[in-house]
């Protein structure tokens, strides 16, 4: 699966800071209301629904907050990047600064496993989490996830 086709056109954010998990998931709703067309209300409610169940922080600064949404037809990603780390419950107990959050319809449960799973195993990397942390526009961050595309053979 290629994070690249799951990453939004505009769904890269560079924020300036959030006080809290809560905010930082206002955060990635506006993000995701922009992208996706749906309520930024609605999608807030579904990611708070979701946190609920456990902390969607993997460790290293880096989350990937989810939620299913009846109202769009195909898995689609926004990443936020925070200037200031917030407290967001990790396995860790790091604060987390870089978050991917995937948004799927309802009926899509494999495509979402798989969409969660490829993006947990991209940010696993230290040498990416730096390289999202360093970059400077949001051109330069979705640059880093479509990046290792394979060429298409001739």
């Amino acid at each position: 699966m290629d994070i690249g086709d799951l990453l939004a056109a505009n769904g890269v954010v560079l924020r300036g800071g959030a006080s809290s998990k809560r905010q930082a998931l206002h955060a990635v709703a506006e993000a995701a209301a922009h992208v996706l067309g749906v309520e930024e209300a609605r999608i807030f409610e579904a990611l708070m629904e979701r946190e609920a169940l456990g902390s969607t922080g993997l460790g290293s600064g880096v989350a990937v907050p989810h939620a299913r949404l009846r109202e769009i037809e195909r898995v689609t990603g926004v990443f936020v990047r925070l200037d200031t780390p917030v407290a967001f419950d990790a396995v860790d107990d790091r604060p987390v600064d870089l978050l991917f959050a995937l948004f799927a319809p309802p009926k899509d449960g494999a495509e979402h496993l798989r969409a969660l799973a490829a993006v947990s195993r991209a940010l696993r990397s230290s040498e990416l989490r730096e390289q999202l942390r360093q970059a400077r526009t949001t051109d330069a961050i979705r640059a880093l996830f479509v990046k290792d595309r394979p060429a298409t053979a001739a």
